[in-house]
């Protein structure tokens, strides 16, 4: 699985001051969000200046580059596809001019009625340059902007958008911060000596010794000039609805989302593995490196000891070409490679933070069998995937996620596990500390908070557009 991107947005006090370097940097721990493509716009006082491409932060910027992009307020994006091609016109921010000036758009999420919106955009006279639905929001909040004030516009987008978005925008000299009124991807506001920041998660804060200040609110716009930050709360919804794999594997460890540690929760829903799927082991070893923290808590909580049984290649990058498939265990081996003295005789349980086709687990489990495992038992991070994820998860489909079809048990063969253990759903939602009515949980209950054609949806949203298009709260500074 893959996430969709990741966004920051940064304005400094002084106009005197390049704020690209600082973008870059934070894009720097934002890396793991997205590693297709990134970009970088600022204003220089007069105009917005862009620069993206393909591949790594490392690989699109260089300090010449960084130089060209003089200004003091900015944003900046990293991009895994969920919509549109794999292409230079899909990576961001995206660029929109109009007669009254132009503006930049990053996102991180996935709108689930942006076909709609494009085809009314065409046929009203709009023309696209690429096909993310990125573009389709930003020609939305240009038609909008044109007829409203900023709350105004803002609230008109939000009754138009369908699906789960992190939004920044670069506007005049103003960045703009908007969470979706469910919250279902993260974004989160700090404050650095020089300005403040916008971002998908915390450690884009750290990077740049700042000071974490909060979550932004479902529903909230933030706009940053000249460093100094104002808060409207354009809508307020009875629930929310963050994605549950953000705490599960996609956010970063050290990361602090709704004042939760990642980390932390990592390590509950690990403890809770341990005490709902026990094992008879004697070496408890993650897959790295997104089951080492779940591990952890296994071993905690069961005191069998912790070990490293595979060890994780990370000079793999995206240029590694795909082996044939006479070459293809070689490529499992170039990738992850075991430690044998740790393995040989011995009784272990592997961790990991989910199963989606089984293909992997199942290389995974038989190359630890084959040099010498006496019992192989496998833990999950998170309950049986059941269904797809339309909200900005880059995930199999129904036909491909192995637990749509397949028992437990069913699964447990074929990986080839001695036994298998998911975390239940209860546990998971006990784990994480928020109400379950309050966690987008669609991929592992195949229940969506927005309503998506053919899916179920949970009852308390299914009138989501009507509710925003009824009476919205009144923005405050």
């Amino acid at each position: 699985m893959h996430d969709a991107c990741g966004v920051v947005g940064i304005s400094l006090k002084e106009s005197g001051n390049n704020v690209a370097k600082s973008i870059y940097y934070a894009l720097y721990a934002l890396q793991h969000r997205g590693q297709e493509a990134a970009g970088i716009s600022v204003h220089d006082g007069k105009s917005i200046r862009t620069h993206r491409g393909m591949g790594l932060v490392s690989e699109v910027f260089d300090d010449a580059q960084i130089a060209l992009l003089r200004g003091a307020v900015g944003i900046g994006h990293v991009r895994y596809p969920t919509t549109g091609r794999s292409c230079i016109e899909n990576s961001q921010p995206l660029l929109i001019k109009y007669k009254d000036g132009a503006i930049a758009v990053a996102h991180n999420g996935n709108l689930v009625n942006s076909a709609q919106l494009r085809e009314q955009l065409e046929q009203a006279g709009d023309i696209f340059y690429s096909t993310s639905d990125t573009e389709v929001i930003a020609h939305l909040f240009v038609k909008e902007l044109l007829r409203y004030d900023l709350q105004e516009a803002m609230r008109a987008l939000m009754r138009k958008i369908v699906g789960s978005y992190s939004l920044v925008f670069l506007w005049e000299d103003m960045v703009l911060g908007l969470r979706d009124p469910l919250g279902i991807k993260p974004l989160c506001i700090g404050e650095t000596d020089s300005g403040h920041i916008i971002a998908s998660e915390s450690v884009a804060v750290d990077t740049l010794n700042g000071r974490l200040i909060r979550d932004v609110k479902p529903g909230e716009l933030v706009a940053i000039r000249h460093g100094e930050m104002k808060s409207y709360q354009l809508y307020r919804l009875p629930n929310s609805s963050h994605c549950v794999f953000e705490y599960i594997y996609f956010a970063r460890p050290d990361s602090i989302m709704d004042g939760r540690l990642i980390y932390d929760v990592r390590v509950n829903i690990g403890t809770k593995l341990a005490e709902e799927h026990p094992a008879d082991a004697d070496t408890i070893t993650p897959i790295p490196d997104s089951g080492i923290t779940l591990a952890v808590g296994y071993h905690q909580r069961s005191g069998i000891r912790y070990r490293e049984c595979l060890m994780k290649n990370r000079y793999i990058g995206r240029t590694f070409i795909m082996p044939d498939q006479n070459m293809r265990e070689t490529a499992v081996r170039l990738k992850m490679n075991t430690i044998r003295p740790n393995i040989e005789g011995h009784k272990l349980v592997l961790v990991d933070d989910s199963i989606v086709r089984g293909t992997t687990s199942r290389r995974i489990v038989n190359m630890v069998r084959k040099v010498g495992a006496e019992a192989v038992h496998v833990r999950i991070g998170s309950p049986p995937i059941m269904a797809p994820c339309y909200l900005g998860i880059d995930m199999a489909s129904r036909e491909e996620l192995i637990a749509a079809y397949k028992t437990v048990a069913g699964v447990e063969a074929v990986i080839n596990a001695d036994s298998l253990g998911y975390v239940s759903l209860k546990g998971l939602v006990d784990a994480i500390g928020i109400r379950e009515e309050n966690l987008c949980m669609g991929c592992l209950t195949g229940v969506y908070p927005v309503e998506i054609p053919g899916e179920k949806c949970i009852a308390t949203q299914t009138k989501l557009s009507e509710y925003l298009g009824s009476d919205p709260m009144k923005g405050s500074a």
